[in-house]
C-alpha cells in the first residue's frame, strides 16, 4: 500500500505546476526527483544508487513506488541493474547503451558497430540560424562543428556533420576525438560532464551532393538516407544537432516500434 504524501512531499519538490510531475502518479514524481538527483550529479555515471528501500526512506514513499520509477528509468536506458550489485546509473560505454542510437545495420542482421572512425575536422565557428534553433542558441553563440567518417570493413557507411554548443565542449579538438577509443557519447560524458538521454530524428531519402560522394565513395547522385538527429539531455536541453548521410548500399536502418 502506498504511503501517504507527508507534508513535505515529493509533489512539493517536483513542483506545483498544473501540467508538470505535481499532477502525474506518485512514481513518476519520484521518477522526476531521482532525474533530478542524476542532473545535478549526485550520482555520477558507473555509480551505485541507493537501493529501492533507501530510496523510499528518503522520499517517505513505498519501496513498490521506487521500484516502478527505477524499472522506467531502466527502460529508457538511464540506469541499469545488475543482479545482487544493485541499480547503477547508465554510461554510454555499457554495452545496451553504447550503440542505442546507432540504427544502421549490416545486411544478413549483424549487430549494429564496431566501426572504424575518422576525424575530418573539428573548427569553431558561428553557427547557421537552423542550427541555432535545433541547439536552443541565441545568435553569436559559438558552436564547434565535427566532421566524422564511420567505415565497416573498410567500406565507407556514415559521414556525420556534428553541431555541439562550443560551451559545452571546451578544448574538443580533431586531435582529442581521434585519440578517444571509446564512443563518442562515452568521451562526452567522462571529460565534459554532456549524459545524452535521448534523441529525435528526422529520415529522408536525398541523392548525395559532389563532395560528400567522395567521402562516401560513392557516384554523385547516388540515393542515400538523410538522418538528422537533435540529442537532448537532462531537461530535455538540446545538446547536439547531427546531420548525417547513411550509405545503405549494404546495410539498413532499423528501428523498434512500441
Amino acid at each position: 500500500m502506498t504511503a501517504a504524501l507527508p507534508p513535505h512531499s515529493p509533489a512539493d519538490d517536483a513542483g506545483n505546476d498544473a501540467a508538470g510531475p505535481a499532477f502525474s502518479p506518485l512514481y513518476q514524481q519520484i521518477k522526476t526527483l531521482i532525474m533530478r538527483s542524476l542532473q545535478e550529479g549526485e550520482w555520477k555515471p558507473g555509480e551505485v544508487i541507493p537501493s529501492e528501500i533507501e530510496l523510499a526512506a528518503r522520499y517517505r514513499v513505498s519501496q513498490g513506488t521506487v521500484r516502478k520509477a527505477i524499472d522506467e528509468l531502466a527502460t529508457e536506458n538511464l540506469v541499469v541493474r545488475r543482479q545482487g550489485k544493485g541499480t547503477f546509473v547508465a554510461t554510454h560505454t555499457e554495452a545496451q547503451v553504447k550503440y542505442r542510437f546507432l540504427r544502421l545495420v549490416p545486411d544478413g542482421d549483424a549487430p549494429p558497430g564496431p566501426m572504424e572512425r575518422r576525424y575530418i575536422d573539428c573548427r569553431r565557428l558561428r553557427a547557421p540560424a537552423e542550427v541555432l534553433r535545433a541547439l536552443d542558441l541565441r545568435a553569436g553563440d559559438p558552436v564547434l562543428q565535427v566532421r566524422r567518417l564511420l567505415s565497416f570493413q573498410g567500406k565507407p557507411v556514415v559521414l556525420d556533420l556534428i553541431w555541439l554548443p562550443a560551451a559545452l565542449f571546451k578544448g574538443l579538438t580533431a586531435e582529442r576525438l581521434s585519440e578517444y577509443r571509446g564512443p563518442l557519447y562515452a568521451l562526452f560524458e567522462a571529460e565534459f560532464g554532456v549524459r545524452m538521454i535521448r534523441a529525435e530524428e528526422k529520415v529522408r531519402a536525398v541523392a548525395a551532393p559532389p563532395a560528400d560522394a567522395t567521402l562516401l565513395d560513392v557516384a554523385p547522385g547516388t540515393p542515400v538516407l538523410s538522418v538528422e538527429r537533435r540529442t537532448l539531455t537532462y531537461g530535455d536541453r538540446p545538446v547536439e544537432l547531427r546531420q548525417g548521410l547513411y550509405n545503405t548500399a549494404s546495410h539498413y536502418y532499423r528501428n523498434e516500434l512500441s
